[in-house]
């Protein structure tokens, strides 16, 4: 999903940050148009900071804000269709993520045009400013902006969303994109110093007024766990990851190797060190039912599903880790929406993990419901349905099997077979 909404937090909480920074007497760039200082000004640091160069200047139009709301709403029509939406809606209402009266469009929409600064348009090429903005904030907006079309010069951005149906690995291609929008555009206000020392309390400050900020906006402080995070990863894990990139390979760019999962941005070893990709994973064609929507979760969104039941971040990341892959299906069934959720793991020892913060999380959020030992694992008996989990070997491969369905049905969604792919 954009992440606009999740640049006007940044920027906010950025604005403190230049209050702090002293960034005078830096090299300009000649430039034309409205925001031709801020620019000229922004673009030898971004340059420095990425150690590249724009190929050919920026462009900066202003728009006024029924414009970039237009803008918006068609790109976000576009990037995700009405069936991927109704998915995904789908997927997270079956797993407890998302109040099930929730207009998933309605809601992101709002959400991504709250209090909207600019944007970066990889389509024009062009890179838009709100004519109402505050102008504290113009040049803030302007230094972000700039790190994406930069960025879109040596790679294109428009093809991030041609990852559909990898959710996990979207997550972290955009966390790789804005996270090194984040740190470059605080390195290049602070002049290039270092951010642990150049700053009272380091990027753990910075962190803290990034998720501090989020309470100046009422739509966004009302969004769903699931939705709050998953939007503000690629800039806080995201500017993490940047960090050890410009650390463990100076001068590199990103682009070229994009990480695979949020695992990859969540453990530095995973990428930098022994790579651990993900395992592909295909279901079959469900027994009973259409196949809906397929998608997966990672290991980042595995982490908010198990916090958002049991309620223990300790829990939820021991619970997530050793995550390899997975796949889930939203099946359309003659007695309502079914949901079959397959994940691998490195080992049977992170597998029963997975399963012991799981069935917690399981008990937790039906309290009270009846429940069973079936077969490797347990079945829940709710109200006009059923939820169990199944954890064993499949293909010599450490893996457990999710199912919500409705009564009668739950035996049928679940995948009999299921191939791997590394």
């Amino acid at each position: 999903m954009d992440g606009v909404v999740s640049r006007r937090v940044v920027t906010v909480a950025l604005g403190t940050i230049v209050l702090i920074a002293a960034c005078a007497g830096q090299e300009r760039r000649e430039l034309e148009g409205p925001y031709a200082k801020v620019a000229g000004e922004a673009i030898p640091r971004i340059e420095k900071a990425t150690g590249l160069t724009f190929k050919s200047d920026p462009k900066i139009e202003a728009r006024s804000r029924d414009e970039v709301r237009e803008f918006l709403e068609r790109r976000f029509r576009e990037d995700l269709p009405d069936e991927e939406i109704a998915g995904t809606r789908a997927a997270y209402r079956r797993l407890g993520l998302i109040p099930d009266t929730l207009d998933l469009r309605a809601f992101m929409l709002d959400l991504l045009t709250e209090q909207v600064v600019g944007y970066y348009d990889p389509e024009t090429k062009v890179l838009y400013v709100v004519q109402e903005a505050p102008p504290e904030q113009v040049s803030i907006i302007i230094a972000h902006e700039l790190v994406h079309a930069l960025q879109d010069q040596y790679m294109s951005l428009d093809s991030l969303q041609l990852l559909r149906g990898d959710n996990d690995r979207q997550i972290a291609a955009h966390a790789v994109i804005e996270g090194q929008a984040t740190i470059v555009q605080i390195q290049s206000m602070l002049g290039g110093a270092d951010i642990a020392t150049a700053l009272p309390g380091g990027w753990d400050r910075v962190r803290d007024m990034i998720r501090e900020s989020s309470s100046q906006m009422p739509v966004f402080a009302t969004a769903p766990r699931i939705i709050q995070e998953t939007l503000i990863f690629p800039y806080l894990s995201g500017a993490e990851f940047m960090r050890s990139f410009q650390q463990l390979r100076p001068g590199e760019a990103p682009y070229g190797d994009l990480p695979r999962s949020t695992e990859q941005i969540l453990h530095a070893r995973a990428y930098f060190n022994d790579k651990d990709s993900p395992t592909r994973i295909t279901l079959p064609r469900p027994r009973v039912g259409r196949d809906r929507y397929q998608n997966n979760l990672g290991e980042f969104e595995i982490r908010i599903f198990l916090y958002e039941h049991v309620r223990e971040q300790t829990a939820a990341v021991r619970g997530a880790a050793g995550w390899d892959g997975d796949r889930y299906m939203v099946v359309e069934t003659p007695r309502g929406d079914a949901l079959a959720w397959v994940t691998v793991w490195d080992s049977p020892v992170e597998a029963a993990e997975f399963t012991e913060v799981l069935d917690r999380a399981i008990g937790r959020r039906f309290d009270g419901e009846r429940m069973r030992e079936v077969d490797s694992g347990k079945r829940y008996e709710v109200t006009g349905r059923e939820i169990s989990w199944w954890g064993g070997d499949v293909s010599g491969r450490a893996v457990v099997i999710y199912t919500d369905a409705p009564s009668g049905t739950g035996e049928l969604i679940a995948p009999r077979s299921v191939k791997f792919e590394n």
